[in-house]
């Protein structure tokens, strides 16, 4: 179901950037699952560019069962950029849930004006993907803007409205990319290097989407691909609590 918009993805990425293979860990690539109604694949992919420090996207085929497509963008230390977050799941295309946005690393009224006021005017076409939904798992205030797409819909708007909303944030993220001007001071950089690492974190603590891995995968699988791929910077529970 989104394959489609792995797709449009992976076009623009190698179309515009050097990519160079990122390493994923051993076993954690691809995994295939035999539970369930259907035998469900896990499959990802990371790069890396002068530009982008981190590109990893994810995608499990479940079949009729379930259609996941998951992604982050990390901007290199040197920009100050919201990092970019795709999570587009429906479960027997009966319930489809997604989310898209610019996340960013900080609140305060300039960032925000600089990077999350652009897309204002583009969250405006979209009424229909901004439903305001209510989140269970994560502050709307933290790492969220308040541009974000987040919307219950049904098949027909996720092939028309949200492929069309996909690139048009796309398109704008790369456009934020190419105006902006890199860090030069050590602090700054160390600033951004801290945010992104706090990012991980948080995201790793909180990221419902671990239960539905180890439902297909097996729960050691599945914290091995949470903390040693999606969020890489975050340490596991018991040992954040034995540093504290």
């Amino acid at each position: 179901m989104y394959k489609p918009f792995l797709e449009h993805l992976e076009s623009e990425l190698f179309n515009r950037f050097d990519l160079r293979d990122r390493a994923i860990p051993a076993g954690l690539e691809y995994k295939v699952s035999d539970r369930g109604k259907n035998p469900a694949t896990i499959q990802s992919w990371c790069y890396q560019c002068p530009e982008l420090r981190k590109i990893r996207y994810t995608y499990i085929d479940a079949g009729a069962s379930a259609q996941i497509l998951n992604s982050v963008i990390y901007p290199s230390h040197h920009y100050d950029l919201p990092l970019l977050g795709v999570d587009f799941l429906s479960f027997g295309k009966v319930k489809n849930l997604v989310v898209l946005d610019f996340q960013p690393l900080f609140q305060d009224e300039a960032y925000q004006r600089q990077y999350i006021e652009p897309l204002k005017s583009l969250h405006a076409q979209y009424p229909d993907l901004a439903q305001g939904l209510e989140m269970k798992f994560y502050d709307a205030n933290q790492y969220f803007s308040k541009y974000l797409l987040f919307a219950k819909t049904d098949v027909e708007t996720v092939e028309t409205r949200l492929f069309a909303a996909f690139k048009d944030y796309l398109n704008l993220y790369w456009q934020l990319l190419d105006e902006a001007k890199p860090l030069t001071d050590p602090e700054d950089i160390q600033r951004i290097v801290k945010a992104q690492k706090d990012y991980d974190q948080y995201s790793a603590e909180r990221d419902p989407a671990s239960g539905l891995f180890g439902s297909y995968f097996g729960h050691e699988w599945a914290e091995r691909f949470l903390y040693e791929f999606l969020f890489e910077d975050a340490a596991p529970l018991s040992v954040s609590a034995g540093k504290k």
